[in-house]
């Protein structure tokens, strides 16, 4: 009963008329940026963080949120109707999306893929209510050795988020640890690597180095010369899915909310990993199956579901424990570090009223989507006629803007240069980002948690080994670093092996 009394305050504070506009610009400006191909979440969310700097921290968040859920939805519309992803996660649904729109059913698909997203967002946001108090009062019991492993675990999530090059990755976290030692030492209160700089007292950026890394680096990154595909946006009454659509979608749904809710959870998966996984399981039960790929109904609501349940269920690790699950969740977690809140097991004690207002807004958010998309769909799709250098100078001037703002100085904006530029090399020597914000926002937690245990322990490193929580721990993070040595055991293919050999 405490669960619902504390998601009923939630509601009576998200329902207030601010943040209910707060959470309807969010979705609007993220559907409107999962749009644009290219930027998908993690750019959209750090673009527009600026924007929420100067309110307070409830509001803030709540739009931030339904940014981050609105760029997941964004990306299907062009994955349907021009065959062009908006973002990773999205990819998937252009093997069924476009091919229903060369049928004439966009519109179901689309419609079809809205139903899909607020089904699979809604059931993962009561997995979080069901699982935030009690993971949450499990927190408490967290001392300073448990959280230096929990944020370990954290760090060794570098080897999911390397890709090709686990070397290519550990350069991207160790850029992001040493920008994140700028500043004043966390313990010792004496500056460090200012190199006599004031405005260099209070670290570099966050804001500045995501909007660079991400935003700044993609628009120096465009190359001209793509002619975009001719945009025909559905009429409404071709919007709803017959009766059959309806009901082969049901199961599909089903098993898009079990898995991508379940991938959620665990740190390092992305949605994209999800919405494959969530299209294979159907090649494998779908009774339909044969038809996959060429306009299945099934091929559609299976990935967005899983899409929109992942990233949901990828808060709960935040929100409890102050991991974040994916870069997304990382540059969420930065904004909220930005309002001065703390995810993790002390933010249910010290900002519950928060808390649950930003939990009752994911399920407030769900609907606004699915109201939004739906009707909206040709307005979306006319946002792609505006040729991309327009857009991009628009954009540009947004990051300016914003970049100037967060503490009204010329040097933030110099700062979103100069990482925009290093983003930009990084692109080239495909040194992936992902690592870099990782580190970024967790370097300084590792910093602090590891000096406070030592203290604690005076020095001894036996306070790591002695506590079973913090052992247990430190194992699952040396186990996801050795993991990359299990390739190494895949059987070789001889040559005599082969048939026609």
């Amino acid at each position: 009963m405490d669960v619902l009394n504390d998601l009923m305050g939630g509601f009576a504070t998200a329902l207030t008329w601010q943040n209910l506009l707060f959470a309807f610009i969010g979705c609007l400006l993220g559907t409107m940026i999962g749009v644009l191909p290219g930027i998908g979440p993690v750019a959209g969310v750090a673009l527009l963080i600026p924007l929420t700097l100067n309110m307070d921290a409830t509001g803030s968040i709540i739009m931030l949120c339904a940014i981050f859920y609105g760029t997941t939805y964004g990306g299907t519309i062009t994955s349907v109707l021009l065959n062009t992803p908006g973002e990773a996660a999205s990819a998937v649904t252009t093997f069924d999306g476009y091919a229903m729109t060369k049928l004439g059913r966009a519109g179901a698909a689309l419609t079809i893929a809205a139903v899909g997203s607020f089904v699979g967002g809604t059931i993962a946001t009561v997995g979080l209510v069901a699982a935030a108090k009690p993971l949450g009062e499990l927190g408490l019991l967290i001392g300073p050795p448990e959280f230096f492993a929990l944020v370990t675990v954290g760090i060794t999530l570098l080897v999911a988020l390397a890709g090709r090059s686990i070397v290519r990755a550990l350069i991207s976290g160790s850029l992001g640890l040493l920008i994140a030692m700028v500043g004043i030492d966390p313990v010792a209160g004496a500056p460090r690597f200012t190199f006599g700089s004031e405005r260099l007292l209070d670290g570099v950026s966050f804001v500045a180095v995501i909007v660079g890394v991400f935003g700044l680096s993609e628009i120096l990154a465009y190359r001209a010369g793509k002619t975009p595909d001719a945009i025909h946006a559905p009429n409404l009454r071709s919007l709803l899915p017959n009766r059959t659509e309806w009901r082969r979608s049901a199961p599909a749904m089903a098993r898009g909310t079990g898995i991508g809710f379940g991938l959620g959870l665990i740190p390092g998966m992305t949605g994209s990993v999800s919405s494959l996984l969530s299209y294979g399981a159907e090649r494998k039960f779908s009774r339909y199956r044969s038809e996959l790929g060429h306009g299945a109904v099934e091929g559609v609501a299976g990935p967005e579901t899983a899409n929109n349940a992942h990233a949901n269920g990828a808060l709960i690790p935040l929100f409890t424990l102050g991991i974040p699950a994916s870069p997304t969740i990382a540059v969420l977690m930065g904004a909220f570090l930005q309002q001065g809140l703390t995810p993790g097991p002390t933010l249910f004690a010290e900002n519950s009223e928060i808390a649950w207002a930003i939990i009752a807004s994911l399920f407030i958010g769900n609907v606004l989507l699915i109201i939004l998309n739906v009707p909206l769909v040709g307005l979306w799709t006319s946002i792609l006629k505006v040729p991309y250098p327009i857009l991009a100078a628009l954009i540009l001037l947004f990051m300016v803007i914003g970049a100037y703002t967060i503490h009204f100085t010329v040097f933030d904006v110099f700062v979103m240069i100069a990482f925009g530029v290093l983003g930009l090399a990084m692109r080239h020597l495909d040194i992936p980002l992902a690592p870099m914000v990782l580190t970024l926002v967790l370097g300084p937690l590792l910093e602090r948690s590891l000096r406070e245990s030592l203290e604690i322990s005076q020095g001894s490193f036996e306070v790591f080994y002695t506590r079973p929580i913090t052992a247990t721990l430190l194992v699952i993070a040396l186990v996801i670093v050795c993991s990359p040595l299990l390739k190494l055991r895949k059987p070789k293919v001889l040559a005599d092996d082969d048939p026609e050999s």
